[in-house]
């Protein structure tokens, strides 16, 4: 059985092990989503890993969700964008851009012109959204019209082809943690009565909507998408997973596309149901170490494990997961804070 070391064949490229970096907001762009230049520093120290999922990248104006993070519908975003992927690159590294909208997360400060966030239907989640102008209180979404939701779809697919133009290798959908398009997967924040809500083939139909419009523009060989079923997290409650993501992973199954990546958590054993659903390669994410992450792979759970926390204090993870080295622990007080302190400082063993 294969070990976090050996190679990967992901569609068109290879990988040099099986440790993914996950997909973490640091919050250290510009006001204008466009990536800075510690970002490159940030990135590069960390290209030995397989390969590195990017924080999550808004893919409109109106998809922006927190202060200080990137997007992908600009050219200076891509321009930006270009250098954090040429140090990935020039490290002997592979990088896939992670594509979201914030849906109801967002807050009018953050949007233009102030405009109302929109989500599936016009429920606002409990609590505040923390931003630069401080803690700030979620207001009640607009609903999304029928006819506005595929071109929501068709936003991701422009992302996706600036994706490429940037350079990186592929892009992954972000379907988790509670956004826009895991939004509409739950019939609690879903309670639409059109073609997107209702069923589970009605409320999964924005999410194929997304993917195919990534697809399309970069072919499914380059598209991977992310999954955290019943994350405690933005209010999420999913009643009805085990119903919803079987469906959805033979859905995802049959598109061929690179990778299912899937976050597990709580109670639902994600993983023990999905993977046998999903005839494709399976990144397993949230919570592993180098002994289970090498347990799992070596019972077949998954083709590659996702590691995130471990990433922020250890550029060198890899190296030292191979070498038995010992772990930095890392400094939660500067997660999201501006400039280098807690992000690029980290030293390799």
């Amino acid at each position: 059985m294969p070990s976090l070391f050996d190679p990967l064949a992901l569609g068109p490229i290879t990988l040099n092990n099986r440790i993914v970096m996950a997909p973490m907001t640091r919050s250290r762009n510009d006001d204008e989503g466009c990536p800075t230049a510690i970002m490159a520093d940030y990135y590069g120290q960390r290209a030995s890993a397989g390969l590195i999922l990017s924080e999550a990248t808004y893919v409109s104006p109106a998809a922006k969700g927190y202060s200080r993070i990137p997007g992908l519908h600009s050219q200076a975003q891509v321009e930006a964008w270009r250098r954090v992927v040429a140090a990935v690159h020039a490290r002997g590294g592979k990088i896939f851009a992670q594509l979201f909208h914030t849906g109801r997360v967002a807050v009018p400060q953050l949007l233009p012109a102030g405009a109302q966030p929109v989500a599936p239907s016009a429920i606002a989640i409990k609590g505040k959204n923390y931003t630069d102008f401080g803690p700030i209180d979620y207001v009640v979404p607009r609903a999304l019209e029928s006819d506005e939701i595929p071109g929501v779809a068709a936003e991701f697919g422009a992302a996706a082809k600036n994706a490429l133009a940037a350079g990186f290798d592929g892009v992954e959908l972000h379907a988790a943690s509670g956004y826009l398009v895991h939004q509409f997967l739950d019939p609690t924040i879903n309670t639409r009565t059109d073609a997107y809500g209702g069923s589970v083939a009605n409320r999964i139909r924005f999410l194929l909507e997304a993917l195919d419009s990534m697809i399309a523009a970069t072919g499914r060989a380059r598209v991977g998408i992310k999954i955290s079923p019943r994350i405690k997290f933005n209010d999420v409650i999913e009643p009805d997973a085990e119903e919803v993501y079987p469906a959805l992973a033979r859905e995802l199954s049959s598109r061929g596309i690179a990778y299912l990546h899937v976050a597990q958590q709580g109670a639902y054993e994600a993983h023990k149901h999905l993977r046998p659903l999903f005839k494709g390669v399976y990144f397993a994410g949230a919570g592993f170490d180098q002994a289970s992450g090498e347990a799992m792979l070596t019972n077949g759970g998954a083709d590659a494990i996702v590691f995130g926390k471990l990433y922020v204090s250890n550029p060198d993870l890899v190296r030292r997961f191979r070498e038995g080295l010992a772990l930095a622990e890392g400094d939660s007080k500067t997660h999201y804070s501006k400039g280098p302190e807690g992000y690029v400082d980290y030293p390799e063993a």
